[in-house]
């Protein structure tokens, strides 16, 4: 009903007040500078073009009779800011989707879009300004006393509120008693700060969104404020209030007002012109910077992307009496169809390779110069096992040099903010900051950084951001690309002193098997009932760390064992290998197992079990538990022997072995399966995906 319309919209300018407050806090223009000169250049030509065509169209608008009692250059300004405007949030769900972010498309378009955004803020207010408070009645000097004021507005808070709001932020992050009730007041006082910019601004006769923006921007981006501040109202902003902008939008188009031949015409125009001067001003560009030309022409396509941003244009438009109803459908349809078509027309002109080398790799021992493992995380609380684990895999006295890929896995849903999403996959120096916006990453960077001072690892640590449905793809494509020897999965289940067993849901339990199945390297599945307890950086602290290796035969088996040999030479482990004899032996298996007993340690133990067929698994648990190890190492698809063959498995994963332990042992044992690669396994396989690091 139209009663309800202006209950409809005031709630919409809310939303969108304290959503543009969100995107000034999430921009840092200190690091826009970092970026690379590439990227300016290709932003610079993806304005510049579009507005020269903008006044051509401006022109073609004027002389067919479409709004000509506004004046030129504010119909120039406003039509010209809606063909040049690339979408950041639309443009990262997209390269997010399509895998491309960590791709030279996917990080040139980002830092070019940023800047596109900060540029594009700017000339809204000019052409705001020069709109003047009253439409396009309002005078020159007007115009110019808004523009002062609004240069004013700006100095004014980056100069004097920006002090006020680092005095704040370091108040918040103090260990103060009453820290808790100061955050709830500093939080409340900061969201009335967002309210008083915006009055402020529209006072001064810029729209209120500027001022919430700005207001944004003088919030310092380090330490823990800014992240309590986004945490509260992010979800609420972008999930309730403003959807109903766009509802509020979709109500203001009607596309009946778009009559005649001439209309459909002027639409057809305004559509090509948005594409031709956004596609060719980039494509050009690129290709003087020396890309490929279909990375030039999927970079064109994707900075033609539209967006919220567009829509607040075109709304300002309409309400400065700039755009008409035509003109303003004409707008948003063209905004629709530039934004729909980026997809499919990316995926058809540039599609990275789906197929990638196959290579079998063996597990490289301790005696070679380098080891490279891949590690993915879930969450900081899989740090510091995988921290003990990793460092005990290698000798500390011969260790060779070891790499470490470790990929905080996120999972990317539909819920999360799309400028959030992008910011958990940005490297250092680009424009949008990461440190608090992931639960966890500032923490795991930390842990993984004094590890890498501390001893002679060599760690990177990354973040993959894929649906859980291909993020398989993104793993093995990562261990593909760097050359890894082994991947370490975490297991979907964590036990905790407090709460037991905690499932950090089924979805990570397919993502494992997926990779089981597609990996072209070993993989080990850790899981972890407590070997984070102590450390393993003095043999003083680590002389309890126990572990075993079981030994059934097998190709995954043959793998355990050298995983094992390599920890045993550790002097902060103590190896005992329990090999359970069947009714036949592999040559394979013997020529293994008599190496592994020429360099065990003294210290190390070889025990030989020929168990009855019907007491396997009974005299498994029975040695485990005795025993007191921390770790048993596992393969996952060992041999059966006896009353195993019997057992259904729970967790597949894990093979036979590894689910026996798991329902049976003491919670102070963890296990790590290993599932030995073979390339004749892999043999026609194919691996898909980009990954988004």
């Amino acid at each position: 009903p139209s009663w309800s319309t202006p209950i409809l919209e005031s709630v919409a300018s809310i939303g969108l007040l304290f959503f543009l407050f969100l995107v000034g806090l999430e921009l840092d223009l200190a690091s826009i500078r970092q970026s690379s000169r590439r990227a300016f250049c290709i932003a610079l030509a993806g304005i510049s073009l579009p507005f020269l065509f903008a006044a051509a169209v401006s022109f073609i608008l004027r002389r067919s009779g479409f709004d000509d009692e506004v004046p030129y250059g504010q119909l120039l300004l406003f039509l010209g800011v809606s063909l040049s405007i690339t979408a950041f949030p639309v443009l990262a769900r997209i390269l997010a989707e399509l895998k491309l972010l960590t791709t030279q498309v996917g990080q040139t378009a980002m830092a070019a879009a940023a800047f596109n955004d900060v540029v594009a803020w700017i000339l809204l207010a000019l052409a705001v300004a020069l709109a003047g408070p009253s439409g396009p009645s309002s005078g020159p000097l007007v115009s110019v006393w808004i523009l002062a004021s609004g240069l004013g507005f700006v100095a004014f808070m980056l100069v004097v509120v920006r002090r006020v709001m680092e005095w704040i932020a370091k108040k918040c992050s103090s260990p103060a008693p009453e820290r808790a009730f100061a955050d709830e007041a500093y939080i409340c006082l900061t969201l009335a700060g967002v309210m008083a910019s915006g009055f402020m601004t529209d006072l001064i006769g810029i729209h209120a969104i500027f001022g919430a923006f700005v207001f944004g921007l003088t919030i310092p981006k380090g330490g823990e404020f800014a992240g309590r501040v986004m945490k509260r109202i992010e979800d609420f902003v972008t999930g309730l209030l403003l959807p109903l902008y766009f509802a509020s939008s979709g109500l203001k188009t009607d596309v009946a007002k778009i009559q005649g031949a001439e209309a459909w015409g002027l639409l057809a125009v305004v559509i090509s012109t948005a594409c031709a001067g956004k596609i060719l001003g980039t494509f050009a560009v690129a290709m003087m910077c020396m890309m490929p030309a279909r990375e030039s022409l999927a970079l064109g396509v994707l900075m033609n992307t539209k967006g919220l941003v567009e829509l607040i244009v075109l709304n300002i438009g309409r309400e400065k009496k700039v755009l008409n109803d035509e003109m303003f459908a004409i707008l948003v349809l063209m905004a629709l169809f530039t934004t729909f078509m980026t997809t499919p027309t990316v995926m058809a002109i540039y599609k990275p390779s789906q197929t990638t080398r196959r290579r079998s790799h063996e597990l490289q021992d301790t005696s070679q110069p380098e080891l490279r493992i891949l590690a993915c995380i879930h969450s900081s609380r899989n740090v510091p096992s995988l921290i003990n684990l990793i460092d005990a895999t290698t000798s500390a006295a011969a260790k060779p040099t070891l790499h470490l890929f470790a990929i905080h896995l996120v999972e990317l849903t539909d819920r999360s903010s799309s400028i959030m999403m992008v910011q958990r996959a940005r490297r250092n120096g680009l424009p949008f900051i990461n440190c608090f916006t992931i639960p966890g990453n500032y923490q795991i960077a930390a842990s993984f950084e004094s590890y890498c001072h501390a001893s002679r690892v060599t760690v990177h640590h990354s973040t993959a951001i894929s649906a859980l449905h291909s993020m398989h793809e993104d793993i093995c494509h990562v261990a593909e690309d760097k050359r890894a020897s082994v991947i370490i999965l975490p297991f979907h289940k964590q036990w905790t002193m407090s709460s037991g067993v905690e499932n950090v849901g089924n979805g990570w339990r397919v993502v494992n098997r997926r990779v089981l199945e597609t990996a072209t390297c070993s993989v080990a599945v850790f899981v972890d009932r407590g070997f984070s307890g102590g450390g393993l950086d003095s043999p003083e602290e680590a002389a309890a760390k126990k572990v075993c290796v079981l030994f059934f035969g097998g190709a995954d088996d043959r793998e355990a064992l050298k995983i094992g040999c390599g920890m045993a030479e550790n002097p902060a482990v103590s190896l005992t290998v329990i090999r359970f004899l069947g009714d036949s032996c592999d040559e394979s298996d013997e020529a293994v197992l008599s190496e592994a007993k020429v360099n065990l340690a003294a210290e190390d133990e070889y025990i030989e079990k020929k168990v009855a067929a019907k007491k396997v698994v009974e005299e498994l648990v029975s040695i485990v538990r005795g025993k007191g190890f921390q770790l048993v190492v596992v393969g996952r698809n060992g041999a059966k022997i006896g009353d195993m063959e019997e057992h259904q498995a729970d967790n597949p994963e894990l093979g036979t072995v590894g689910d026996i332990l798991l329902a049976s042992t003491a919670t102070g044992t963890s296990l790590l399966v290993i599932q030995h690669h073979d390339g004749k396994e892999m043999k026609g396989k194919e691996s898909v995906g980009e990954c988004s690091v």
